[in-house]
């Protein structure tokens, strides 16, 4: 399909945001269909929440991918090339490949690029040397081999300080090896260390004191504001600097799972549409982009100030679409987003904190009981309910 090509609406990423807008807005205007262009080099899709329990040995990394070609929606074109250049003053887009692409209206859905090479040594190492770490289809494996043949010393588990998807992930895996190293009766040999960028645990603190206490009951040593800044496998030691007194530190380690620093994709980041730290510039409420009135930004990409998150991707779609259908119409925006995320925490086999809330950190629960405790039920929703509901509903803009 390389070329030009004149579209009405292109849409830059096949992930979750892309393809749930592409298919709302086909469900919506049927005179759409023909006029949608998805644009995404990739041939896979992944669910990767569900690489938390695939880390943890609970789930099949297999389960969590799908062929893209199966997921694109009826009515809506696919250019398998990456976007370069945007030329938003033009209404146009170029790709790697060469293609250019004019169009009336964009949506720019494109994800967070992980930078794997911002932590000296660690594309070295990664899967290897009991370096793991669940963000990556080609590494969650390496982690439920570590945590299933660990024998005892120091686990260790990060978080960067930089924007990344899930914010609760780096910590979910930690209570998921914890259960293990006693369920296998290694526990009292080992040392769990949690070492995170951020200033405490979680950002809410209706939840944060349920971790806390899950922190305590499990034993496990923090250490906050530093940030994992090298890491030498062989050696088996890894550097952190610390980012208030910037003084660097070393600790050894047995295991370690690291999340990576991520950040605004660079075609994004040099672009017109981008902020001043990379990210696609959308107005919070309606997700409009604040400069350029016929693009839109939704998901991972953009600079809206709440947590990078599948079921925030959820309710910005059908803002997404709506809006930008109103545009179309010449009618006033009227759907608004009020920044309302979710993560749901697993803090061991078969318990789960369903934290929910919006732009203020304010609650925002769905269900009639305290969410903020550990529950079996919701470990149950989350394995084995939210991936239907992603795969069957969400992708195909039901739900």
């Amino acid at each position: 399909m390389s070329g030009v090509h004149h579209v009405k609406v292109a849409v830059v990423g096949a992930g979750s945001a892309g393809i749930s807008i592409a298919a709302r807005l086909l469900r919506k205007n049927r005179e759409l269909h023909g006029q949608v262009l998805l644009i995404d080099p990739s041939d896979k899709h992944y669910y990767q929440p569900l690489w938390t329990l695939v880390g943890g040995g609970a789930a099949k990394a297999e389960d969590t991918v799908r062929e893209q070609a199966s997921l694109i929606p009826e009515g809506a074109k696919w250019l398998k090339e990456a976007v370069e250049t945007f030329s938003p003053e033009h209404n146009q887009l170029r790709t790697k490949e060469g293609s250019t692409i004019h169009y009336d209206y964009l949506v720019v859905a494109a994800g967070i690029q992980i930078n794997w090479e911002r932590i000296k040594g660690l594309k070295e190492t990664i899967g290897r040397n009991g370096v793991c770490s669940n963000y990556s289809y080609d590494y969650v494996r390496s982690t439920w081999e570590n945590i299933r043949h660990f024998r005892g010393g120091t686990a260790i588990f990060t978080q960067p300080s930089t924007p990344i998807k899930c914010g609760g992930a780096p910590q979910k895996i930690m209570y998921l090896a914890d259960d293990y190293f006693r369920q296998s009766g290694v526990r009292d040999q080992t040392k769990i260390m949690f070492v995170s960028g951020l200033p405490n645990i979680f950002a809410v603190k209706r939840y944060a004191d349920t971790l806390e206490e899950v922190i305590q009951r499990k034993d496990i040593e923090t250490k906050y504001r530093a940030d994992l800044v090298e890491i030498d496998g062989e050696e088996k030691k890894a550097t952190f600097q610390h980012l208030d007194t910037n003084e660097r530190f070393t600790l050894s380690f047995d295991m370690i799972h690291v999340t990576p620093p991520m950040g605004p994709p660079d075609f994004i980041a040099k672009s017109a549409l981008a902020d001043a730290d990379g990210w696609v510039d959308v107005d919070p409420y309606t997700l409009q982009h604040k400069t350029y009135k016929n693009v839109f930004g939704s998901g991972d990409c953009t600079n809206l100030p709440t947590s990078k998150t599948g079921a925030a991707i959820r309710k910005q779609a059908p803002v997404v679409a709506e809006n930008l259908l109103a545009l179309m119409r010449g009618k006033p925006l009227h759907a608004r987003y009020d920044g309302y995320t979710s993560c749901p925490l697993v803090t061991g086999y078969n318990r789960l904190v369903l934290a929910e809330f919006d732009y203020d950190k304010n609650p925002h629960e769905t269900f009639p009981f305290d969410q903020s405790k550990e529950r079996f039920s919701m470990y149950i929703m989350k394995k084995h309910l939210l991936p239907i509901v992603y795969w069957d509903g969400m992708l195909k803009g039901l739900m």
